[in-house]
C-alpha cells in the first residue's frame, strides 16, 4: 500500500534531504525546531492549527523511521534514515520533467527496452508509467517516441530503477509513417 504524505511532511523531508541534516537544540525542542522548517504561509488553515498539525506530522515522520535525531559533537542532529532518503529521492524524482525546447530539431528520440519480467517488473512498470506521464508516444509495446532531447532524464529514471542496461535511446531523423506521432505531439 502506498503511503500518503501531507504537504507539511513533504516540506520537512525536503528540508532535511536538501541540507543533508539539521542541527537542533535538544530532542523534544528539536521536534519544534524541525516543525519551523515548514513555511506555514504555503499551507491552508489557521497558523495555530497548522503549527500543531506540523508538530504532529514531525512526530509521525519520526515514528515511521523517516529521520532520526542523534547527538554529534554535543549537538543534536536530525538526519534522514534510509527509508527517509528513499522517500526524499522519490519526491525529487516526481518533479523530473523533460524540457520542451522552443524549436524542434527534427529528430525523434526512440526509447526501446527489453526488461526481464520477473526480477525487474517494478522497474519496467515504473518506466512505462513515467513515459506515459511525460506523454511519450507508444509506437510498439516496448518502443516509445519523444521529439525532444530526453537522454539525461531517461538516464535518471533507468538508473534509479536499476534497469539502465535494458534500456536504450536511439536518435532518429525519420519514422516511416510518422503522422500519428506528429499528431500526438501537435506537429503537422
Amino acid at each position: 500500500m502506498k503511503e500518503r504524505y501531507s504537504q507539511a511532511a513533504k516540506y520537512i523531508l525536503l528540508a532535511i534531504g536538501l541540507t543533508g541534516f539539521v542541527v537542533v537544540a535538544a530532542a523534544a525542542p528539536g521536534i519544534l525546531q524541525i516543525a519551523r522548517l515548514v513555511d506555514h504561509r504555503r499551507l491552508d488553515g489557521s497558523r495555530k492549527h497548522m503549527r500543531r498539525n506540523t508538530v504532529q506530522t514531525v512526530r509521525r515522520l519520526q515514528e515511521s523511521d523517516m529521520f532520526v535525531i542523534k547527538e554529534k559533537r554535543g549537538k543534536f542532529v536530525v538526519e534522514l534514515t534510509e527509508k527517509g532518503r528513499q522517500k526524499f529521492r522519490e519526491m525529487e524524482f516526481a518533479k523530473l520533467q523533460i524540457p520542451k525546447p522552443p524549436r524542434w530539431d527534427r529528430k525523434w528520440r526512440v526509447v526501446i527496452f527489453d526488461i526481464p519480467d520477473r526480477s525487474f517488473k517494478y522497474g519496467r512498470d515504473a518506466l512505462r508509467s513515467q513515459l506515459k506521464k511525460w506523454k511519450f508516444y507508444q509506437l510498439q509495446k516496448s518502443v516509445w517516441v519523444c521529439p525532444w532531447p530526453c537522454e539525461k532524464e531517461m538516464r535518471a529514471v533507468t538508473e534509479w530503477h536499476e534497469i539502465s542496461s535494458y534500456v536504450n535511446i536511439i536518435t532518429a531523423e525519420k519514422i516511416l509513417d510518422d503522422l500519428p506521432v506528429r499528431k500526438h505531439f501537435g506537429m503537422s
